[in-house]
């Protein structure tokens, strides 16, 4: 069988503009970067505004595993399902961050016969968008510092300032850092996070329109006074050139899959310490444009889905139409605690006790309405005894399991699957979509809705500092936010080696963060960290240019 990057290069891409064509698109709407990737002018939605809108589609996971689960792959494969049946569709995905990539996860343009391309193009700077930000974000930063040297006319706090430095790749060195040394600005303590963990990821991600960005990003708090005032990047005098970095980022990106459906990849955050989900520039340009817009929310369903539904739903005013759950039984042997070297072999008692995570998450994903289908992605060692007694305890929840083969076969593996969503999107009238919570609520009732609804926990407890953060910000009229939980991704708890569904803990909320201008409050639980660190091995060692030629890079 061919490698990821064989399969990719096998493959024979359609100009963009062609690709741009089959959705009514000409080249006057596009800004061409080279031959196979092109910006959609944000004029395009407003000459479209009156379309009806296609439907929308969740693809989330299972609680992920180094087995692999395949969202982003099954993502793709069923919109190229989709197109196979007759259905006009296009895959959303978020652009890949160049720490995982380097780091330990490697790629994120799907694998095998379901990818989008050109691969190596979108693993590696794309259009420019994350470095873009990164910009921008250290702009804000280097213009607060610069404040302080020329004599603080706003009296910052020194020991008051929330606003750290940003930068796209995994650097755990850089957690804590000492600046301004020798005389170069005033000392003090600061930090690091990965470029995707930034606020202003999520503001590009969740702004409506261009002066939608403008305004959030003004509201953007970076310190308090010596008088306990927030200071803003617009009291800096920052956020119209923050804008200007943006304004080309801000602009969806299309390309394509390796059968020529169109795909829009565009915005990046990450799930676990982000709100994970692509653009809603992204996801309104693909539901005017196709009859079916397949998105993606990061991680497991109790972070990304949640905050899909929670954040980027209520803010945009999306429905949902579809959820589609990914699991693999490999995983969920893998939750039922075969280990990694094992999971080849059939076994029925690790998969059953492993299932307990995925029902948990489909309990999670019926609490908010739409119809649910949990599509398996099928490994060659999965035996017809496993697949029997996963669709028996999936149907005794209510829900349908659908065997999904497209990195073996593309979109020819994901038609069963598209037939099975477009029957539900089509189907009898479906209870309405509701959100988790109200945002009435105080801030720890929404952590707590969280907390015990989704994740399963007996109740929550906090640190002196978050119960601190808790009063300040409800003092200060941010209690009507909703929630971003920063944990981890390998377990539903706030300890990644339980996995499975645990039962019978708190979580620990350690810290509360505020992103003003997103319009979120992010409570940090457990030990999960804002900037990743590279394993023993990172996958940068295998990368490499011969002949001219990326290798290494999957």
């Amino acid at each position: 069988m061919q490698t990821d990057i064989g399969i990719a290069q096998a493959s024979t891409m359609l100009p963009i503009v062609d690709v741009a064509a089959g959705l009514g698109l000409d080249a006057d709407d596009l800004d061409l970067y080279g031959k196979y990737k092109a910006k959609i002018h944000l004029d395009v939605l407003e000459r479209l505004a009156d379309r009806p809108d296609g439907k929308l589609v969740l693809c989330t996971a299972i609680t992920p595993t180094p087995a692999g689960e395949g969202k982003t792959t099954t993502n793709v494969g069923l919109a190229m399902g989709l197109s196979r049946i007759g259905k006009k569709a296009i895959s959303t995905l978020r652009e890949p961050s160049l720490g995982p990539c380097f780091g330990v996860k490697g790629g994120a343009a799907g694998g095998g016969y379901a990818q989008v391309v050109p691969m190596e193009d979108i693993n590696r700077h794309f259009t420019g968008d994350i470095h873009a930000i990164t910009a921008a974000h250290n702009l804000c930063a280097a213009m607060l510092d610069n404040h302080l040297f020329h004599g603080n006319d706003l009296n910052v706090n020194p020991n008051d300032i929330s606003w750290p430095r940003v930068v796209d790749l995994n650097d755990r060195a850089l957690r804590q850092i000492t600046i301004g040394q020798g005389g170069e600005g005033i000392e003090r303590r600061t930090r690091y996070d990965i470029t995707v963990a930034s606020e202003i990821m999520a503001i590009l991600c969740l702004a409506t329109d261009l002066e939608d960005l403008k305004a959030r990003l003004d509201r953007i708090i970076v310190a308090s006074t010596l008088w306990g005032r927030k200071v803003t990047a617009q009291d800096l005098k920052a956020s119209g050139a923050m804008a200007v970095l943006l304004k080309d980022a801000f602009a969806p990106n299309l390309v394509q899959t390796l059968e020529n459906t169109p795909a829009i990849v565009h915005g990046g955050p990450f799930a676990n310490i982000a709100h994970g989900c692509n653009s809603v520039q992204a996801t309104r340009m693909a539901l005017k444009l196709a009859d079916y817009c397949v998105t993606e929310a990061g991680f497991g369903a109790d972070l990304g889905a949640e905050k899909f539904f929670d954040i980027k739903c209520r803010y945009a005013g999306l429905v949902p139409d579809c959820i589609v759950l990914v699991a693999s039984i490999r995983a969920l042997k893998m939750h039922g605690g075969v280990p990694l070297a094992e999971l080849k072999k059939e076994n029925l008692s690790a998969l059953s006790g492993g299932l307990a995570n995925l029902e948990k998450h489909l309990e999670n994903m019926q609490l908010y309405g739409p119809p649910v289908v949990v599509a398996i992605n099928r490994f060659p060692d999965d035996t017809d005894a496993e697949v029997a007694l996963l669709e028996e305890r999936v149907a005794a929840l209510g829900s349908t399991v659908v065997l999904s083969d497209v990195w073996a076969k593309g979109g020819e593996g994901g038609e069963e699957l598209a037939r099975a969503v477009d029957a539900l999107c089509s189907g009898a009238e479906k209870p309405p979509f509701r959100f988790l919570y109200d945002l009435g609520l105080t801030i720890k009732e929404k952590i707590e809705a969280i907390a015990t609804k989704i994740y399963g926990a007996d109740g929550v407890d906090y640190h002196y500092e978050a119960n601190a953060a808790i009063e300040r910000f409800t003092r200060l009229g941010y209690a009507m936010l909703p929630v971003c939980m920063a944990k981890t991704q390998s377990s539903l708890s706030d300890d990644k080696e339980k996995l499975g569904r645990p039962t019978g803990w708190r979580l620990t909320v350690r810290e509360i963060r505020l992103s003003a201008g997103a319009g979120m409050i992010v409570p940090v639980c457990g030990k999960i960290m804002t900037m990743p660190g590279l394993p023993k091995r990172p996958a940068a060692e295998q990368i490499d240019l011969l002949d001219g030629k990326v290798v290494g890079l999957f």
